[in-house]
């Protein structure tokens, strides 16, 4: 088994440019380009404490509108929503590289995880969007060969998303870097680390509903 990297830069991964065809749409949804991935990887590698609000500032914020709110638990708050921003376009750019988006690599997941096939219905509970998005993913998807739609299998009635074997060799063959990445970005946690971390996020998600409900 090989050794986990020690630190964000110790695996160096090649340089690509998103997957495009002349044929078909283009793959990323949202006119990914190399100029963005350029300013993205910059914009990743610099400092990611640059422009951050700092404990004072937000302080000063709170006193500004006259409100008795522990800055501490606003100040972190704040900079989870901007690493989950940050974490968002850094994935975005990531599937590009292999001519998916977010959105396309989890639903092709999902169907894997699932036996191959899917009801729309069922796809977007478990990714927690509208049946909408899923149609606008399946869309593409299909377009590019990597699912179909037919009958259920369940009831030959309604629809079925299925994963086809292209789906599933991409899948494959994204699989060593897409996991190997993951790893490398969590490089400089050591194992306990790792496990606070996810007792501390566990704790936080649960904490969302206060910002949606």
């Amino acid at each position: 088994m090989r050794p986990p990297p020690t630190g964000p830069r110790a695996r160096r991964w090649p340089r690509r440019a998103p997957v495009r065809s002349t044929d078909r749409p283009r793959p990323f949804p949202i006119g990914l380009d190399d100029a963005l991935v350029s300013r993205h990887t910059i914009y990743v590698a610099d400092d990611i404490d640059k422009g951050a609000p700092t404990l004072n500032q937000v302080a000063q914020q709170i006193r500004h509108y006259g409100l008795d709110a522990d800055p501490q638990s606003v100040l972190v708050a704040v900079r989870l929503v901007a690493a989950g921003v940050m974490l968002g376009q850094a994935a975005e750019v990531h599937f590009a590289r292999f001519g998916l988006s977010t959105g396309r690599y989890r639903l092709l997941a999902d169907l894997e995880d699932s036996a191959g096939e899917k009801s729309p219905s069922r796809l977007a509970a478990s990714l927690g969007v509208s049946r909408a998005t899923v149609t606008g993913l399946v869309d593409g998807l299909e377009r590019d060969g990597l699912v179909i739609r037919r009958p259920s299998a369940e009831d030959g009635r309604s629809a079925a998303v299925v994963l086809t074997a292209r789906g599933a060799t991409t899948l494959r063959e994204l699989a060593p870097e897409h996991f190997g990445r993951l790893e490398a970005m969590v490089g400089e946690l050591s194992a306990d680390e790792r496990a606070t971390f996810l007792d501390l996020l566990g704790r936080i998600v649960r904490g969302t509903s206060a910002l949606a409900e």
